[in-house]
């Protein structure tokens, strides 16, 4: 019975180990890659003391060990440069001027949230998510696709007048057109405007 006893207190031992070596080698390719998904990981230990695991569990005993996680995303400028590229040249988009909205909206964090509600790498509003079609705004493709084109339009939108664009994009559309196309008289709005253009000759000087 002692040896029973010893036999299954070692075999629970040797479970436990094998989770944590499991559990830590998860943890290290989730970490040390730029971009990582994975499926919903199960698990069992049997009556050998063999831990199994699965994202398809089969058997009744699995229990969930690893919930799915869509994405990991670091808050890396560099990460960012070829996607910032790719994503400006499709829409002819100057570059450095989005990484310098990107600066001064989110500092590359790709899940920075507002307390106005604004999300993502280019601090979207919900409202301007949903007309630019972006799926996921914590995404930085799908929030890039969604920036870019709303920083086109306003351009558009304001006769290529990079100030009023920039005050359009902090303060909306109508706050300019409220103030006979000028600048609104806010605070945060004249700061915002100066940061970006300030960011975006630095970037252009890199270019």
């Amino acid at each position: 019975m002692l040896k029973d006893r010893a036999d299954r207190g070692y075999r629970v031992v040797r479970a436990k180990q094998k989770l944590w070596i499991f559990l830590f080698l998860a943890l290290l390719s989730i970490f040390f890659s730029p971009v990582n998904s994975w499926s919903d990981i199960y698990s069992f230990v049997d009556e050998n003391g063999t831990v199994h695991f699965t994202n398809v569990p089969a058997d009744q005993r699995y229990r969930m060990f690893l919930q799915e996680k869509k994405s990991f995303y670091l808050r890396d400028p560099v990460q960012y440069e070829p996607l910032i590229t790719e994503v400006c040249e499709k829409y002819h988009m100057d570059s450095a001027l989005i990484k310098a909205i990107i600066k001064a909206e989110s500092d590359f964090d790709p899940y920075a949230t507002s307390w106005k509600g604004a999300q993502g790498l280019m601090q979207l509003m919900p409202e301007t998510a949903y007309v630019f079609n972006v799926d996921d705004v914590y995404h930085p493709r799908d929030n890039l696709e969604g920036g870019v084109r709303y920083m086109k339009y306003l351009l558009e939108r304001f006769n290529n007048d990079l100030s009023l664009a920039l005050a359009a994009y902090n303060a909306g559309e109508n706050a300019v057109l409220k103030y006979n196309l000028s600048i609104p008289p806010y605070a945060e709005t004249q700061q915002y405007v100066n940061k970006v253009l300030r960011y975006f000759r630095a970037y252009r000087l890199h270019q």
